[in-house]
């Protein structure tokens, strides 16, 4: 499997180039430490691995880089002398990580999956392990880690339709880099069944919950956004509706949710925060022309007030959320698979989504079985759903309570985690 891996991976690596170099111009600052894709570093920060203990965790996106913070964070506070090298995929992760990193971590973009570059990577960290979070598995840095003895462990892993699909339709690939973990910490215990068939051993499974959804573990507190709507004219007893990491589709879909909800709030507001910035351009030159004034969040304030404000910014959406009277969750009317409601529920605010929320399937059941969120099967009943918690604060504090509640089995799942990370590097030091 590895020779072949190796002799097809680079062909598809040439085939999506363009597709993949035209996503990574979209979303702007390419160029910035581009070189730590093929794994090389500047030589102050090559200085820096030379000395202490480091380890590797690897995040894809923002959301698996904000459950690597609070892994990171625990890790740290148990051994000070540990120093954590934390790898991205996508160029608004490392951005945000940039911008967080302490003397005791470092952000670097993974390194493509090829030998040559793994193995340059590799040798300039020189990591007594590796945390994977949630669920991306290059084989071949997985390989040259085992080839090295260095302890491989998958954090946090979520198994969603999609991926389950991937991982049974490649299964000879994937058991060949599964069999090398050393530890596979699951959100669900649902799905252990499927770690077990791709060759992890019962021992090296634990079910830790979602470190994402501790509701004890907090990075740092929500910053106040407040001060940006008041700039903006939006008065404090305006109902506000955010919509978060929305897909493409159902922007417009939402000015028909804020028309059925001004049918009873007449002054309400509608905030929505699209899952990838770069398309904010398209969205406004949509929006700007169904008969609402539209605004971005990165403009000068204006009058009047905006009936719809687009987040144009990264790392900002848990923050926004404080400033909702509810929330719609994204990619759950148009599309399919949701996206993560946990970091709402946290914020204290009454969750609604469309019918797709496969990718959350177990936490969308826990929310509505207590309450804590409304499913809705299209964009009417959205705006009929929205305008109703809108007419009662006293139901949206309930939600809001039921909802948090739901995350209690996760609580400690962050702890848990660091213990499965500490198991690991005990046992490879034998």
């Amino acid at each position: 499997m590895r020779l072949l891996y190796n002799a097809v991976f680079p062909l598809l690596l040439l085939l999506s180039l363009p597709a993949y170099l035209v996503r990574m111009v979209r979303r702007g600052n390419y160029r910035r430490d581009f070189g730590q894709r093929l794994g090389r570093y500047a030589p102050e920060l090559r200085a820096r691995f030379a000395s202490g203990e480091w380890f590797w965790v690897h995040a894809v996106s923002v959301g698996e880089f904000l459950v690597a913070l609070k892994v990171i964070d625990e890790l740290h506070r148990r051994h000070p002398s540990w120093h954590f090298v934390v790898s991205s995929t996508t160029s608004t992760a490392h951005a945000l990580a940039l911008s967080k990193q302490q003397d005791w971590w470092v952000p670097v973009y993974t390194p493509i999956d090829l030998g040559s570059f793994v193995k340059r990577a590799l040798n300039a960290v020189r990591p007594h392990a590796v945390v994977l979070v949630e669920g991306e598995m290059w084989p071949n840095f997985v390989w040259t880690c085992a080839d090295r003895g260095i302890p491989v462990m998958l954090a946090n892993a979520r198994v969603s339709p999609r991926s389950a699909r991937r991982y049974r339709k490649f299964a000879r690939i994937a058991r060949s880099v599964a069999r090398h973990l050393s530890g596979v910490g699951l959100q669900e215990a649902e799905d252990a069944a499927l770690w077990r068939t791709l060759g992890v051993a019962e021992r090296d499974i634990a079910v830790t919950g979602s470190v994402k959804y501790d509701p004890a573990v907090e990075v740092a507190p929500p910053r106040d956004f407040r001060p940006v709507l008041d700039a903006w004219g939006i008065r404090r007893d305006e109902p506000v509706l955010v919509a978060g990491s929305t897909h493409q589709g159902e922007e417009e879909e939402l000015l028909e949710v804020l028309r059925v909800i001004r049918e009873r709030h007449p002054r309400a507001r509608l905030l929505i925060a699209p899952r990838h910035v770069e398309r904010t351009p398209e969205i406004f030159a949509r929006l700007d022309k169904r008969g609402f004034r539209v605004a971005r969040r990165t403009q000068n304030p204006s009058a009047p007030p905006p009936d719809v404000l687009l987040v144009d910014t990264t790392g900002e959406l848990r923050d926004w959320y404080a400033c909702a009277d509810v929330v719609f969750i994204g990619k759950s009317l148009v599309g399919r698979g949701g996206q993560n409601p946990v970091e709402a529920v946290l914020a204290g605010r009454p969750v609604v989504f469309g019918p797709h929320m496969e990718n959350f399937a177990a936490l969308t059941r826990d929310l509505l079985a207590a309450g804590g969120a409304i499913s809705v099967r299209d964009s009417r009943e959205l705006g009929h759903a929205v305008s109703g918690l809108l007419a009662d604060p006293a139901r949206r504090k309930i939600m809001a309570l039921d909802g948090t509640e739901a995350l209690q089995r996760h609580r400690g799942a962050t702890a848990r985690t660091a213990d499965l990370v500490e198991r690991a590097v005990a046992a490879a030091k034998g």
